[in-house]
Formats: C-alpha cells, sequence, structure tokens
C-alpha cells in the first residue's frame, strides 16, 4: 500500500528554495546562540562543570529523539504546518490548532525580545543612542531577508550560523592549547575540572537542565523549513544527523573547555546577562589567551546571534501562522502569497506583533513585556511534547492501517522508546520548572505564575477549540496517513 504522492495544497503556493546547506545551518543556528556563548557560564558556576555537562547531555539526547521523530514525519509529509498539522492529523484537530498558535506566539514574542536584545548589545558601541531607532531598524532588516524570498532568508541564516559555527571552534582549538600550555602560559591540566565537578546539589543540576532545554529549543525549525526543502526527503535526514552530533559536540566540548579553564567559584561566571558581554565565558577565555579585543568582537556575534534568532522568529511564526490560515484555524487573508510565494499577510501580522510587544516595554517599567515574554518560556517544551505525541500516534496508525515501515523515506530509530523517552523527559522539565519557585519552604506565587502562564492558555486554546467545534481524538485506523509531498 504505497503513500499517495498527490500535491499537498499546504505547500503548493510556497517556493522550494532551501538547499541542504540551508536547512543544516538553520536547525544549527536555532540550537548555538546566547545559551552557549552567555547562560553556560552560569551553568558551570551553579551545578559545577560535570552538573553542567551531564544535564546538556541528557537533553541533547531528548533532543535527538525528538529530531528523528519530526524528521520522519517531515521527510513524509513535508509542510510548513508542520508539527500543527501532524498534531491535528494523527491526534486532534483541536490540539492541532492549539499547537499551532501556541509555536505563533512563542515565536511572535521572541521576535520582541531579541529586538530588545539587540538594541542592549549595540549600546556597547554607542551607549547613548535611541533604543527605539534601533529596534525599528532590526525590525526592518529582518522584515526585508523575510519578505524578498526564502533563498533570502535561506541565505541570511546559512551566514548567521556560520559565524557562531566558526567562533565556537576556533573557541575549542584556542582552549585546548591553552588546556595543554601552548597559548596563555601555563599547562592547566585537569584541576579546576576536578575540584568542583558537581556543585550545589540536585536542585543546582536540575536548574541547569532547564537551562540546557531552553538553549536546543529552535532545532525544531527544520520541520517547519522542510516545506520549502528543494529535496526534503533527502535534505532533512542529513541535516538532523549533521546536526545532533555537531550541537551536542559544540555543547560538551564548549563545557568542558570553559569547565577546565575557568574555575566554577568565577564570579564573572554567573554573570550571563546581555549587558555582561565582557563577562561571557567566551570573552574571558579569549582574553586570558592574550586577545585584549575579545569583548569587543563577542560583543558583535552574540548580536549576529540574537538577530539570527528574529530572522528565524520570523520566518517560523510566518509560516505557522500561513499554515493555520489555510486550514482555516485563522484569517484566510493570512494565507496571501506575494509573488515571490512569501506569506505577506501573515508576515506583516507577525512582524507587528512582535513591535508592539517590544513597545510593551517601555511602558510600566516593562511588566506587560515581562508578562509577555514569560508567558511564552514554556511553549518550546510544550511543541516538543506535541511533536512526541504525533509522532508515537503517526507510526501506531501507520501500521495499523496496513502500510509497511520501507514506505517511509527515512526512519526514526529506536521506537518507540524515542518518543515516549522525550515525552517523559519534557514533562519532567515542565513540572521541574516549579522546584524553582519553591524555596525554604515558602512558595514564590508571582514566580509560579509567571513560569507557567503558557499551560493554561494552551488549555484553553485546545479545549476551546474542541467545545465549539465538537472534535475528538482520531481513532488510529482512520487518521490520514497518506503522504503529502
Amino acid at each position: 500500500m504505497k503513500a499517495a504522492q498527490g500535491k499537498n495544497p499546504q505547500t503548493s503556493g510556497l517556493k522550494k528554495g532551501l538547499q541542504a546547506r540551508h536547512m543544516t545551518m538553520i536547525a544549527l543556528g536555532g540550537a548555538i546562540g546566547t545559551g552557549l556563548f552567555l547562560a553556560s557560564g552560569g551553568a558551570i558556576a551553579s551545578a559545577g562543570p560535570g552538573g553542567a555537562l551531564l544535564a546538556y547531555a541528557a537533553v541533547g539526547i531528548m533532543v535527538y529523539f525528538l529530531m528523528t521523530s519530526l524528521g520522519e514525519l517531515a521527510t513524509y509529509s513535508p509542510e510548513p504546518g508542520s508539527f500543527s498539522a501532524y498534531a491535528g492529523r494523527y491526534v486532534d484537530p483541536a490540539f492541532g490548532f492549539a499547537m499551532g498558535w501556541n509555536y505563533w506566539y512563542n515565536w511572535a514574542v521572541t521576535i520582541a525580545a531579541e529586538l530588545a536584545a539587540a538594541t542592549l548589545i549595540i549600546k556597547y558601541w554607542f551607549p547613548d543612542s535611541s533604543s527605539f531607532l534601533w529596534s525599528v531598524l532590526f525590525l526592518a532588516m529582518l522584515f526585508l531577508l523575510n519578505v524578498m524570498s526564502v533563498r533570502a532568508y535561506g541565505e541570511a541564516e546559512y551566514w548567521f550560523a556560520l559565524i557562531k559555527i566558526v567562533t565556537v571552534i576556533i573557541f575549542l582549538v584556542i582552549g585546548v592549547a591553552m588546556i595543554f600550555g601552548v597559548l596563555g602560559g601555563e599547562a592547566v591540566g585537569f584541576t579546576n575540572f576536578a575540584t568542583g565537578t558537581f556543585n550545589g546539589g540536585f536542585f543546582a543540576f536540575l536548574g541547569v537542565f532547564m537551562a540546557a532545554g531552553f538553549s536546543f529549543q529552535g532545532t525544531e525549525l527544520i520541520g517547519v523549513a522542510a516545506g520549502e526543502s528543494e529535496n526534503p526527503r533527502r535534505n532533512v535526514p542529513r541535516a538532523i544527523r549533521q546536526v545532533f552530533w555537531r550541537i551536542l559536540i559544540f555543547y560538551i566540548l564548549a563545557i568542558f573547555v570553559i569547565g577546565l579553564l575557568i574555575p566554577y567559584t568565577n564570579p564573572n561566571l554567573l554573570n550571563g546577562d546581555l549587558d555582561q558581554i565582557g563577562v561571557s565565558p567566551f570573552t574571558l577565555v579569549f582574553e586570558r589567551a592574550g586577545f585584549a579585543f575579545a569583548a569587543a568582537v563577542m560583543n558583535a556575534i552574540i548580536l549576529t546571534s540574537v538577530l539570527s534568532a528574529g530572522n528565524s522568529g520570523m520566518y517560523a511564526s510566518t509560516r505557522m501562522l500561513y499554515a493555520l490560515a489555510l486550514e482555516g484555524k485563522a484569517p484566510k487573508a493570512l494565507a496571501k502569497l506575494s509573488r515571490g510565494g512569501v506569506p505577506i499577510n501573515a508576515l506583516i501580522v507577525t512582524a507587528a506583533v512582535g513591535m508592539l510587544a517590544f513597545l510593551a516595554s517601555f511602558f510600566g517599567d516593562g511588566v506587560v513585556y515581562s508578562w509577555l515574554l514569560n508567558a511564552s518560556g514554556m511553549c518550546g517544551f510544550i511543541t516538543w511534547v506535541g511533536i512526541a505525541i504525533s509522532h508515537y500516534r503517526f507510526r501506531r496508525a501507520f501500521i495499523k492501517q496496513g502500510h509497511s515501515l520501507d514506505e517511509l523515506p527515512y526512519r526514526a530509530r529506536w521506537f518507540p522508546f524515542g518518543p515516549l523517552f522525550a515525552f517523559a523527559l519534557c514533562l519532567f522539565v515542565i513540572v521541574g520548572q516549579s522546584l524553582s519557585s519553591i524555596e525554604n519552604g515558602t512558595v514564590d506565587w508571582l514566580g509560579l505564575i509567571a513560569t507557567y502562564l503558557s499551560v493554561p492558555l494552551f488549555l484553553i486554546l485546545w479545549l476551546g477549540y474542541k467545545q465549539i467545534n465538537h472534535t475528538k481524538v482520531i481513532p488510529l485506523e482512520e487518521c490520514d496517513v497518506e503522504g503529502h509531498s
């Protein structure tokens, strides 16, 4: 029983402009950013180098399973709605509706966060300049990159990601040279790592576990981009294989090198904020190697990371809004395409929402903006849970309806362990977030509410759509498992 090869209505208007190199860099760029360049220092300071390594490795393995699950779905049925469409097709239309709007909201608010971050970083060089003017300039740049064509977005993301990768490679080479005494004086050896391998106990480790999860978010962008890939059945699996090992190696080796070179007790490691570029662990290592200009260079690199995240956010949220419009889950006007095959109305709405969210940071000491940002914090983990559930049900429905696994262009290994493990670990991370609000027997209720804002929002979307449209969980034998290519 062969999969149908008909034209997928969701992808027929979009241009297939993303090549294999774009797909690989989109996934890489989604995971390598401020989480590595800044937050890694705080992770080592709180849990020690060993605790940080263990946390990042565990989350990396979970992300691998999620990537393979998404890879199986995206190669068999590549489309811009990606996990929203899969959730609606293999679980429940209401679940797909909530997944789509959850993901759109997550990235739309992230655009605002990246605009705020970029204006903060640029003030390293122009301290007295206008934040508003810089935000308008950066938003206009991101809008232009996305409005031209999908290839323009892919090309920009390729170079953004390449800058980050080259930086990490140079850092690793210099760091290893310093460890063995080739640069920066005497050999450091393993003294710093051995004296503070694990620090702070279980709760410190759990806190790093959460941070690691946020650092890896963005890898799922490859599922959204699959619908505009020139050859998703070849490019998506290749990108997944390359991306996982590169990300894991980059994170694990970078944390290992930082842990060896900088004692976890160094107070500068705790300053993982955007206004503290000078104490980024990368900056500290480069300066120790004798590079006086390290802070300025890292500031520029972190600026490219922030713009890369904003660029990806604009792309992902626009495609998700477009897919929702095609399915009748958003206003039909948002499905309009430009001559270049770009969902122009969806792009305009997303850019406007991002700018409005950013402007909220100027009012009431940023309270509105803080709540918007907090509400998006858990959205990525909700998306990951949805991917795991969708893949699990797809594979069961696929077999139940008489299909052979040989029909799948790419097959996720370790099924059903992979999606079940990812599902369980994501739930552990979501529930574990509450522990950070509980200290010495007292509960920070405001912090707890802020952390979990996105959970009731998701449930309202899901159950509200279900109530209005009377949807039900789709029986496995009725799931639409015919391929859309």
